[in-house]
């Protein structure tokens, strides 16, 4: 899964790649590990990957320990497309230093700061892009180690959950929690949870979406990226609720009822209310920038142009 360039007696490593749930989840893992020998709050210095000059970072590597026996110092979030300026930061980290840096987006393997990383003793690790039956094999790993459920349970989820990592994580937690009040998760269950669930979760988002999001939408999309969700999916589920409306409008025009687009329709009668609702409000050419801008976020996020929580801030400002 995560491919390393080095790992002995490192003292930095960095972390990037396109799966950027697993490479915020091997940064818990090596911060939980790493900060388990400080004795204090001022053994450990976060900073953000946006904006960081490499003074600055270097200023943080080479800053001796005060009361801990070492430092930490977790870069987060650096977008793709400046990590090389960073790399003179690397030049010397003393022994009593730890370097944490992830990356927003994966980096070539003749990057500068992977090789300053690599070069200083450090290691870098790929988290690439999971499809198929990676995606599949990954699915049923976490689910039966991390969720106790079954590989079948797992590809009953891939296959009607969208191939992002944070979603399936999030249905598999979600079905586990409902097996552990002593209920029985028959297919027919998880099928109901797996259609219902995704709604549910996104409906305060989508209610305050359109025609325009207003003053709360940007508070519940901040709290579910808080909550676990990844920014891009909160895009995604946001395009897919515009792109079911935009739908809906374009019946709605042709003179459908409410009643007709239902029975046509095979999202929950509750889903298409809310979306023949919201497309009374709305029109087509709106709806259609709105995906267009979303898709453009996407593209930005994943290509390393800019941070995925500033520019989900930045979107929905923009929708």
């Amino acid at each position: 899964m995560a491919r390393a360039s080095r790992t002995a007696g490192a003292t930095a490593l960095l972390l990037h790649g396109e799966e950027r749930f697993l490479v915020e989840e091997r940064a818990r893992a090596t911060l939980a590990e790493w900060s388990g020998g400080l004795v204090s709050d001022f053994g450990l210095e976060t900073l953000d990957g946006a904006g960081l000059a490499p003074a600055r970072l270097q200023d943080a590597i080479l800053q001796a320990p005060f009361l801990d026996p070492y430092r930490v110092v977790f870069v987060r979030a650096i977008p793709a497309n400046r990590a090389e300026g960073l790399a003179p930061a690397l030049a010397h980290i003393p022994p009593t230093t730890r370097v944490l840096l992830t990356v927003a987006g994966r980096l070539g393997s003749t990057n500068k700061l992977a090789k300053a990383v690599a070069g200083a003793g450090g290691a870098v690790e790929e988290m690439p892009r999971l499809v198929r039956r990676a995606l599949s094999e990954w699915a049923s790993k976490r689910a039966v180690e991390k969720h106790g459920l079954t590989a079948a349970v797992a590809a009953q989820v891939t296959r009607v959950t969208p191939p992002d990592l944070s979603i399936i994580d999030s249905e598999l937690y979600k079905l586990a929690a409902f097996r552990a009040s002593g209920a029985k998760l028959t297919p027919e269950v998880v099928t109901e949870l797996l259609a219902g669930g995704r709604e549910d979760e996104i409906f305060k988002l989508t209610d305050n979406l359109l025609p325009h999001p207003t003053p709360h939408a940007l508070d519940i999309a901040r709290n579910l990226t808080k909550s676990g969700l990844q920014p891009t999916s909160v895009a995604y589920r946001m395009a897919r609720h515009i792109a079911l409306v935009l739908e809906v409008k374009a019946r709605q025009e042709r003179g459908e009822s409410l009643q007709e687009v239902q029975s046509d329709m095979p999202e929950h009668n509750f889903v298409i209310q809310k979306a023949f609702d919201a497309a009374q409000q709305a029109n087509a050419d709106g709806l259609e920038q709105a995906l267009r801008q979303i898709r453009d976020y996407e593209w930005e996020v994943k290509s390393g142009q800019v941070d995925a929580d500033l520019g989900l801030d930045v979107l929905l400002t923009r929708l």
